[in-house]
């Protein structure tokens, strides 16, 4: 018995003769399936295609918008740098236009006097004053800034004032968490121990980059991140008010300046609570 099959005659005008093309039934519909799946794939490329054509055609722009960011964010690295150099400037001036503190403020007016010359054989005498000058009162020494031995961070961590330029944020969304405050100072500025306590450890974190945690009594603990330099070594002993780091922007950062935290039993304090800044 012959398999069913499907014949194409082929007759081409003005030629007698005939073609004729015999396919078996399982070829034809293979075939025919064959062309659905292919109309099927064109359909769907060309769907896909304008959405892929549209997002590559995208690609220059946003390359374009990446680097003007990355450019502007220079910029705002380098205008930070100058406030911060300019703040420290102005501390200095002011520092330096202040009156000194515990000098006598009627020292430096002097009194009431009258003066008279003497001419003796019409040569000059030295003026001579009626009222004699007060006598100097020596200033009293100032208190010292820092205590001796273990004590509580209770001290602002630099020599200036720098600026805070991100506060504590409670912990709630753990990506908005902030444990403790940033402060821009210009990188090499002293960083000094809050406290009197222990070098608990000194080293390099991923985000912090260069640390050093200090233990104080009653249970507290300061932190200062993004260091420059370290001054110190896991197990040192410190004085409140000692040179424990320089400044910097190591770590996860993108201008100077110094992470600051205070502990209490592990539980982050806002620092602004226990120090106050500088002015």
């Amino acid at each position: 018995m012959k398999s069913r099959g499907v014949t194409i005659v082929v007759h081409v005008d003005g030629d007698p003769n005939t073609r004729k093309y015999h396919f078996p039934l399982w070829a034809f519909d293979a075939g025919k399936w064959g062309a659905v799946t292919l109309a099927v794939l064109i359909v769907l490329f060309f769907a896909f295609a304008e959405p892929l054509t549209h997002a590559a055609a995208r690609v220059p722009g946003l390359e374009s918008e990446v680097a003007r960011l990355t450019e502007e964010n220079v910029r705002v690295r380098k205008l930070a740098g100058a406030l911060t150099r300019a703040e420290a400037n102005y501390q200095e001036l002011r520092q330096l236009l202040e009156p000194t503190s515990g000098a006598d403020p009627g020292s430096a007016r002097p009194g009431p006097t009258t003066t008279r010359a003497a001419t003796v054989d019409a040569t000059p005498v030295a003026a001579v004053s009626s009222t004699p000058p007060p006598p100097a009162v020596p200033a009293r020494p100032p208190a010292p800034r820092y205590e001796t031995g273990p004590s509580e961070p209770r001290h602002w961590p630099l020599d200036v004032g720098g600026f805070v330029t991100r506060g504590q944020v409670v912990p709630g969304d753990p990506a908005e968490s902030h444990p403790g405050i940033d402060i821009a100072v210009p990188e090499g500025s002293n960083v000094r121990a809050a406290g009197g306590g222990t070098v608990e450890q000194a080293g390099t974190d991923t985000a912090y980059g260069q640390f050093v945690l200090l233990r104080h009594p009653s249970g507290y603990q300061s932190m200062y991140g993004h260091a420059s330099r370290l001054m110190v070594q896991a197990g040192d002993t410190v004085q409140a008010g000692q040179v424990i780091a320089l400044s910097g922007s190591s770590g996860r950062s993108t201008a100077p300046h110094l992470h600051f935290e205070i502990r209490l039993e592990g539980k982050a304090l806002d620092p602004l609570t226990m120090v106050k800044q500088e002015k």
